[in-house]
């Protein structure tokens, strides 16, 4: 994971250059593309830290090695539900959300009360028994 970190890292390094070069061509008066590739650089910067910290507490995996086999990666993965309808929820929830930015604020609060129902469902799904929805 490592070598994901230093790539995702090295985007500071070329994001932040590209931004101040943006500014200047377009004499500091454009602030939205400024702002946009600041904030690339700034994603860039949590992605490969968040890779950096994970490789921390991983190790080196087969993949990493030089002399790494197929075989030694195999098996489960991770954990994942195969049959949640969380997602569902929360993203009618965000759709909800943007249609309240279009229509009024009072329909955004009902989008953001069911992306909270949502997202403390999804979270909690493993710790009421076997897809106990």
């Amino acid at each position: 994971m490592k070598i994901e970190s230093w790539i995702f890292l090295g985007g500071i390094f070329f994001f932040t250059p590209i931004a101040v070069v943006y500014g200047y061509m377009t004499n500091w008066s454009e602030w939205v593309g400024l702002l946009a590739l600041l904030m690339l650089a700034g994603m860039s910067g949590m992605v490969g830290w968040y890779l950096m910290m994970t490789a921390k507490n991983v190790g080196i995996r087969p993949e990493d090695r030089v002399d790494g086999e197929i075989h030694e990666n195999a098996g489960d993965v991770g954990l994942f539900a195969p049959w949640s309808w969380w997602p569902l929820i929360l993203a009618s929830a965000a759709g909800i959300c943007f249609l309240g930015l279009a229509v009024g604020w009072w329909v955004f609060y009902i989008g953001a009360g069911l992306a909270i129902i949502g997202v403390v469902g999804w979270v909690n799904e493993f710790s009421r028994g076997d897809h106990a929805h």
